[in-house]
């Protein structure tokens, strides 16, 4: 599976974003897929993810309430929707799958997106 992230820039604080994850190679119907960001100098963090079906979404503290996570099966893509944009959360956002469920771990995902860059002007 190849995955592309795109929808990053620079938005105001306050501000609304909505990353895309186009995934291509094969059908993302049978994967999870989660959304990971890593500010600079700072370890990579889960932010959301959503089970196969997308029955089921996880969030991080962080961004729970801000953010929203889906999925188009049909589209072969997977979205996260971030309002009420904060400085803390400038950084390179990362989406990635894996077969089945998802997880909050980044070492349990096998394929992974370049990275979009998020930059949330204060």
């Amino acid at each position: 599976v190849q995955l592309q992230a795109s929808g990053g820039g620079l938005v105001q604080a306050g501000g609304s974003l909505r990353l895309s994850c186009a995934a291509s190679g094969r059908t993302i119907s049978s994967y999870a897929m989660g959304w990971f960001r890593q500010a600079p100098g700072k370890e990579r963090e889960f932010v959301a993810s959503i089970s196969w079906s997308g029955g089921s979404t996880y969030y991080a503290d962080s961004v729970k309430g801000r953010s929203t996570i889906s999925r188009d099966n049909a589209e072969n893509t997977a979205y996260l929707q971030m309002n009420s944009l904060k400085p803390e959360d400038t950084a390179v956002y990362y989406c990635a799958a894996r077969m089945y469920q998802p997880s909050v771990e980044p070492g349990a995902y096998n394929y992974w997106g370049q990275g979009t860059l998020v930059t949330v002007s204060s």
